[in-house]
């Protein structure tokens, strides 16, 4: 068997569910109370905080807790928005997640200027466009860093240059696809905002969190306590945070070399991928401009879902597009903005995979999915006469 769905979630290393565990039975005082219990687990927050901040190179008052990487992009996006003094307008791309990209309606539909700024057919947001939309109005900028669905890193430190000359404007990241997986450093990057989830990364679900330059004002979606710095009521889930710290500092203990046995692997089916008759590889077969842990291809005239079912019975576990927009037949938004046709569109399909997975693992899963295209190639002559009569 081979999970092959690291980009929807991934199972946590056995050291972080320990580590949860350990603290859930231990340190389970509320760390806003002032006893010793309480203090105990203050010190594990505050400690994990540190070892977030540390390994992003930021400072630890500029780390936010939060539920998920869903929470993370809407307190950013809709917190930021609120705060903002003048001006309404915002910016973001027709590729993002739908944490981003429904926010931002959610916003719109209160008043705000929407402007969504086109991607190539590479799926990289066009910086031409972009810089056409800026204007002294615009209060928020938000491009993610790894696309979810097909796995094209964006120019995240050129959007940021650019919006220099608009101090007003704020540029938020979702790096949840990104975060653990690839160097990521938002104050290098010159980025304002940026969220991250644990579950992206070996981490539990349920904990994430937000980056948030010094000096960036968000108004709190929960009001109560004041916790996270008056960011994010709440009280803080310990163990939960705990874990995903440990997650954090064991992914990027040893990310070169992850980086490096993923991109093999990714050469290996992208290979295989262009020597399956009826396969498109979307994106460059060398990598280039994409993530190391995402191999996205499409299948014209196929139903996505038909193929992921067809592969599970041979124990290879894919999946369509995002997890939270999985099971729908409609076009992926993503692909149409890359300017897939609509057979194109529907049948997209998401390879991801952890570093511990070797090129034999590679080999085995592209001898799957050419069994799998010859099987299914009836199915697929039965389609296209269907449409011709």
């Amino acid at each position: 068997m081979l999970y092959l769905d690291y980009a929807a979630t991934t199972p946590p290393y056995p050291e972080v569910i320990d580590a949860v565990r350990e603290v859930m039975a231990s340190y389970y005082g509320n760390p806003s109370s002032i006893h010793r219990v309480g203090i105990e687990a203050e010190r594990l927050v505050i400690q994990s905080r540190e070892t977030i901040a540390n390994l992003l190179r930021v400072k630890p008052g500029e780390i936010v807790f939060t539920s998920c990487g869903t929470e993370s992009n809407n307190l950013a996006i809709k917190g930021a928005a609120l705060a903002a003094g003048k001006g309404k307008h915002l910016i973001t791309t027709p590729i993002e997640h739908a944490s981003v990209s429904e926010a931002m309606r959610q916003l719109e539909r209160q008043g705000y200027r929407l402007t969504v700024v086109p991607v190539d057919e590479s799926g990289a947001v066009r910086l031409d466009k972009l810089k056409e939309a800026l204007c002294d109005d615009t209060i928020l900028v938000s491009v993610m860093h790894v696309n979810n669905e097909m796995g094209r890193i964006q120019p995240i430190a050129e959007v940021a240059r650019m919006l220099k000359a608009y101090p007003k404007a704020l540029l938020h990241v979702d790096a949840v696809q990104g975060v653990g997986k690839l160097p990521v450093f938002p104050a290098e990057l010159g980025v304002d905002l940026l969220s991250a989830s644990a579950h992206k990364f070996r981490g539990p679900k349920g904990v994430g969190f937000l980056y948030r330059r010094e000096g960036v004002r968000l108004e709190p979606l929960l009001a109560g306590g004041g916790q996270e710095h008056g960011a994010r009521s709440g009280t803080e889930n310990v163990p939960l945070i705990v874990g995903m710290a440990k997650a954090l500092r064991m992914a990027t203990s040893r990310l070169d070399e992850a980086i490096r046995r993923k991109e093999a692997f990714r050469r290996i089916v992208a290979d295989g991928i262009g020597h399956i008759p009826g396969l498109q590889l979307t994106g460059p077969a060398d990598g280039t401009g994409m993530a190391p842990h995402i191999v996205h291809l499409t299948y014209p005239g196929m139903k996505s879902e038909v193929v992921v079912h067809a592969l599970e019975k041979r124990g290879m576990y894919i999946s369509t597009r995002s997890a939270c927009s999985s099971g729908e037949e409609k076009p992926s938004t993503t692909l149409e903005a890359m300017g897939f046709d609509r057979s194109r569109a529907v049948s997209g399909l998401r390879i991801s995979y952890p570093e511990d997975y070797t090129e034999e693992d590679a080999r085995r899963f592209v001898a799957a999915l050419a069994e799998t295209a010859l099987e299914l190639r009836p199915m697929l002559q039965q389609v296209r006469t269907g449409r011709r009569s």
